[in-house]
């Protein structure tokens, strides 16, 4: 049973909020883990084929001729493809991040055989006091040291990491699982509220 630290953490940006209105991956930024230490990552701008407006511009810091000179979408998310292997994925809201990898990998004809889970739907069970789940303010609430800029794929994919480790080590340390398996991960994401506790004194 795969471990839920042995995964890769990835993140996009994109040219808009949905694949099914066209909008495509700007950048993909992602870490792999291994037992619990970041072994690797990715990082590398995306050539869409259109211009991004200038609110994506200043919402994430990347330019129009920043991306001039990249490499095209299919280049990248190929080279993409293979830093996934087979591992299981995990994004922060990962619903989005999964429309985009999904998208992207159909152009190409790739596949993962991976499976997704959400540091957000975890977050919403394990850290039920915090503001609110956003990632910056779940790395504050955390106590996470955070010193880079939210909203660029590499740095939310680093951050989205941490947060990843620190959830798992709260469930380790409230419930006393040593092996938290990416199983587990998925039930409890799905899991209402109030019946987190009782499955987690239960697993096992």
């Amino acid at each position: 049973m795969p471990n839920a630290n042995t995964l890769v953490v990835l993140d996009f940006e994109t040219t808009g909020l949905s694949p099914n209105n066209g909008d495509r991956a700007i950048e993909i930024g992602a870490v792999r883990l291994q037992n619990g230490e970041i072994t690797d990552t990715f990082q590398e701008l995306m050539q869409p084929g259109m211009l991004i407006d200038p609110f994506i511009e200043d919402y994430t810091g990347i330019t129009n001729s920043m991306l001039k000179d990249a490499a095209p979408c299919e280049q990248v998310m190929n080279r993409f493809a293979d830093f996934i292997g087979n591992n299981n994925l995990v994004a922060h809201n990962a619903s989005f991040d999964k429309r985009f990898l999904n998208s992207e990998f159909e152009i190409i004809n790739r596949d993962y055989s991976g499976d997704f889970a959400c540091s957000l739907l975890l977050a919403r069970r394990i850290l039920q006091a915090a503001p609110n789940h956003k990632l910056g303010t779940l790395i504050e609430y955390t106590q996470i040291p955070s010193a880079g800029t939210f909203h660029r794929a590499l740095y939310d994919a680093e951050m989205t990491a941490q947060l990843w480790l620190k959830m798992l080590a709260e469930i380790t340390r409230r419930y006393h699982i040593a092996d938290i398996t990416f199983e587990l991960i998925q039930t409890l994401s799905t899991t209402p509220k109030k019946a987190v506790p009782k499955l987690l004194e239960n697993w096992g």
